[in-house]
C-alpha cells in the first residue's frame, strides 16, 4: 500500500472511532493539546526561525500564543458534538456532525502557528486531520504536529487523528487533495496551491492573497497611525498575510504624514532607490517576490538593493503613482517595505485604496485610520474585503483576538472576490456539517395564505390560474 492510501486508511479510522466521541471527551483532547502546544511555544518558533530563515523569534512565539491560547479560547466553549441547538416553537433539532478527514497545506510563513491552529480547530470538530507542510518549514511543523499529537493520544484521542508528511512533492500533495476519501482541505499557502486545491474536485476552503491597503485619512491622529503601522508592518518582519502594502493619503497632508513616518525611523526611497529595492525584491523570471526577502528585516532588504539607509530604520517605503501589474512594488510584499501614495482628495484616496485591493487582495483585509464616522462608514462600505479594521495594526487586527473580537485564525477567507467560499475568520464553525431534525409544526404562513396577507395587499392568490390559484 503507498503512503496516500495508507495514510487516508488511518484517517478514516480515526474519523469513525472520533465520530462516537461526546463534547467532553472532545474538549479534553482539545484542552490537551492546547497546553502542550503552548508550553512549547518558545522552542517552536526558534526552529520555525532557525528553519526558514524568516521572521523574528519573539514574534513567532507570539504566533503560537495566538494560534494556542487566544484560539482555545474562542473554541472552548462551542457545542461541535451532538446536539447543539434545539428550538420548541420552529420544532428544529441541530446537531454537529464532523465533515470526516481534512487535509491541511501550512506556509513557510507562519508554520508552527498554523499548524497548531489548524489540528485545534480539526481535533475540536473531531474531524482528523493530515498535515502538509511546506517544504522549506518540514521540519519544525512535523515536530509541532508530533508534540500535539501525543497530548492528543494521552487523553484518549483516536489513533491517527494527527497526522503529518515528512517528505512530500506536488504529485503527492494532488493526490491526496483527490482521494474519494478525504473531506475537506484547509489550503493556507501561495494562490497557485489555493487554485489547485479548489479544483481538485474535494470541498475546500482556501485563502487568497493579501495587498492591504490602508487609508490615513486626514481626520487621523498622525503620531498614532503611523505608530500602529509600523507595529503591524514589522511584526515578524512582515510575514502576516493581513499586514500593510500601501499608505494612502490625501496630498494635503501627505508631508505632514510622511515627516512622522521619518520621525519614526522608516526611510523614503528616491525615484533611483526605488528602481534598487524593486530589483532586489522582485524575481525578474516570474514577476513575483524574491523568496529572499521574505519575512527579512528592512536593514537586510537594504542591503540587498545596495542602500544604505539610517541605522534602525524600521521599513522603507517607496513613493509610487500607479497600481498595475508592471509596478510590481504595488503588489504585495511580505517583508518591510510600504508603497506610499498621494492623491488629490478623500474619493481619489478610496479609489486607489480599490485600486490595490483589486491589484492582488481582492476580498481580503483593508485598514482605515480616522476619526471622521461618516469616511469610515464610506471606506467600509466601498471596500471589497473580508475584514476592515479601524485604528488597528491590520496584521494583528486581521487575525483577530487581540485589537477586536474577531475570531483568532490564521485562516483568513476572502470570499468570492479572492475566489473562496467565505470571508470568514476560519474557525471551528466552518469545519462541521449540521443536521436538522424537523418535527411536524403548524406553520403560520398558511394561515396568512389564507386570509390574504401572504406578501402583501398587492398579491391575490384567488388572481391565480387553475392549479396555481389558493387551491394549489
Amino acid at each position: 500500500m503507498d503512503q496516500v492510501a495508507l495514510i487516508m486508511e488511518k484517517a478514516v479510522m480515526a474519523a469513525a472511532e472520533f465520530n462516537q466521541f461526546d463534547q467532553a471527551a472532545t474538549d479534553r483532547v482539545v484542552e490537551a493539546v492546547f497546553r502542550a502546544a503552548f508550553n512549547a511555544r518558545i522552542r517552536l518558533a526558534g526552529m520555525a526561525v532557525e528553519e526558514t530563515g524568516m521572521g523574528v523569534k519573539e514574534d513567532k512565539v507570539l504566533k503560537n500564543v495566538l494560534a494556542s491560547l487566544l484560539v482555545y479560547r474562542d473554541i472552548r466553549g462551542e457545542k461541535t458534538a451532538g446536539v447543539i441547538g434545539y428550538d420548541e416553537r420552529l420544532g428544529i433539532t441541530e446537531i454537529a456532525q464532523p465533515l470526516g478527514p481534512i487535509f491541511a497545506l501550512t506556509p513557510v510563513t507562519n508554520p508552527t502557528s498554523t499548524v497548531i491552529f489548524k489540528i485545534l480547530i480539526c481535533l475540536k470538530t473531531r474531524n482528523p486531520i493530515v498535515i502538509s507542510p511546506h517544504g522549506r518549514a518540514t521540519k519544525c511543523s512535523c515536530e509541532t504536529a508530533r508534540i500535539c499529537y501525543e497530548a492528543a493520544l494521552a487523553v484518549g484521542a483516536p489513533e491517527d487523528c494527527v497526522q503529518w508528511i515528512s517528505e512530500g512533492s506536488h504529485d503527492l500533495t494532488h493526490r491526496f487533495m483527490s482521494h474519494p476519501n478525504l473531506a475537506l482541505i484547509l489550503a493556507t499557502g501561495g494562490s497557485g496551491l489555493v487554485a489547485a486545491a479548489y479544483s481538485s474536485g474535494t470541498p475546500a476552503i482556501g485563502v487568497g492573497p493579501g495587498n492591504v491597503p490602508v487609508l490615513i485619512d486626514r481626520s487621523a491622529d498622525f503620531p498614532f497611525a503611523v505608530s500602529s503601522i509600523i507595529s503591524s508592518k514589522t511584526f515578524d518582519n512582515g510575514t502576516v498575510c493581513a499586514s500593510e502594502q500601501a499608505v494612502v493619503v490625501e496630498k494635503a497632508v501627505a508631508e505632514e504624514v510622511r515627516a512622522e513616518f521619518e520621525r519614526q525611523n522608516c526611510y523614503f526611497a528616491s525615484p533611483e532607490e526605488t528602481a534598487k529595492i524593486e530589483a532586489a525584491v522582485i524575481n525578474p523570471k516570474t514577476g513575483g517576490v524574491n523568496p529572499a526577502i521574505v519575512g527579512r528585516p528592512a536593514a537586510e532588504v537594504a542591503k540587498r538593493a545596495g542602500l544604505e539607509p539610517p541605522a534602525g530604520t524600521k521599513i522603507i517605503i517607496v513613493p509610487l503613482d500607479r497600481v498595475a501589474a508592471d509596478e510590481p512594488l504595488s503588489g504585495e510584499v511580505l517583508a518591510p517595505v510600504l508603497a506610499f501614495y498621494a492623491e488629490e482628495d478623500y474619493p481619489a484616496a478610496c479609489n486607489r485604496c480599490i485600486s490595490l485591493n483589486y491589484r492582488g487582495g481582492l476580498g481580503h483585509t483593508a485598514a482605515i485610520y480616522a476619526n471622521d464616522e461618516e469616511r469610515i462608514r464610506q471606506f467600509g462600505g466601498l471596500m471589497n474585503a473580508g475584514r476592515v479594521v479601524v485604528n488597528t495594526p491590520s496584521s494583528q487586527g486581521g487575525v483577530g483576538g487581540t485589537f477586536n473580537t474577531l475570531p483568532t485564525s490564521f485562516t483568513l477567507g476572502c470570499g468570492s472576490g479572492g475566489k473562496n467560499i467565505t470571508t470568514d475568520n476560519i474557525s471551528a464553525k466552518n469545519l462541521i456539517n449540521i443536521k436538522k431534525v424537523c418535527r411536524r409544526r403548524p406553520n403560520a404562513m398558511w394561515d396568512e395564505f389564507e386570509t390574504g396577507k401572504f406578501l402583501d395587499d398587492s398579491f391575490d392568490a384567488d388572481s391565480l390560474p387553475g392549479e396555481y390559484g389558493r387551491n394549489f
